[in-house]
């Protein structure tokens, strides 16, 4: 099998449904972007727009290419590896009986990864301190979204420009989790702010993000820093 290939996607909609786009990059052995593509998906939710990153990103590295993918979203992760198999079996209808949402992508996903080594991870979005790769994908997938253009390093496109908030990104260690059919999922606390304030402060969040209780908070909406992210002032007051 082929050395072990890292890299991120992730999927845009300015409005859900609005315009929007995906992205996917790999890196080299340093983890620095070697490759990347991005394009336009006209009107499309946000789900639609991450799992398309996800399809693109299978379809395009070869099928015995060790691969991790690491992601921000928990949909798209948990739609390919966790809840994939129920669906199936119930003959694509979700736990309520209703079709499964996008069942056309999945499906296709599934396709490609059958027989595959593949390992996803999940990382925080919007963090000052999150990790590159994703930060890059969630760039060029929010720059195709917008632009409604197709992009990346074969077309000779120039590298989406940093956000406020990749400005001093690093990679975070990441936890392992339990297995799944495609891999293993890693998942962190998810979060974002528009600066790093002390743990009595609150601030207005730049980006949406999800609280460590699992409620999600909207851009413009007052949190604060919580042990293991940012979310909503009073889950602070409770850890």
């Amino acid at each position: 099998m082929a050395e072990r290939v890292i890299a991120a996607c992730d999927g845009a909609s300015k409005g859900n449904p609005g315009p929007a786009g995906w992205a996917w990059v790999v890196a080299d052995s340093d983890e620095r972007p070697v490759q990347w593509e991005a394009g336009a998906l006209g009107t499309a939710t946000n789900n639609v727009a991450e799992l398309t990153a996800l399809e693109r990103l299978l379809s395009t590295i070869a099928a015995d290419v060790a691969l991790e993918v690491r992601m921000d979203s928990q949909y798209a992760m948990k739609a390919v590896t966790t809840w994939l198999p129920g669906w199936k079996r119930k003959g694509w209808k979700t736990a309520s009986g209703k079709p499964v949402a996008n069942q056309e992508l999945v499906a296709r996903i599934d396709a490609l990864l059958e027989g595959r080594e593949v390992e996803f991870t999940y990382v925080p979005a919007h963090q000052v301190d999150g990790d590159p790769l994703n930060d890059f994908a969630d760039r060029a997938a929010s720059q195709a979204a917008i632009q409604q253009e197709d992009a990346g390093s074969a077309l000779g496109s120039p590298v989406p420009p940093p956000s406020p908030a990749s400005s001093k990104s690093a990679r975070p260690s990441a936890s392992s989790g339990g297995s799944t059919r495609a891999g293993s999922a890693r998942k962190r606390t998810s979060g974002s702010a528009q600066a790093s304030g002390s743990a009595s402060r609150t601030l207005k969040a730049k980006f949406p993000g999800r609280c460590r209780c699992g409620r999600s908070y909207a851009a413009g909406e007052e949190i604060a820093k919580n042990p293991d992210g940012w979310g909503h002032p009073e889950c602070r007051a409770s850890a």
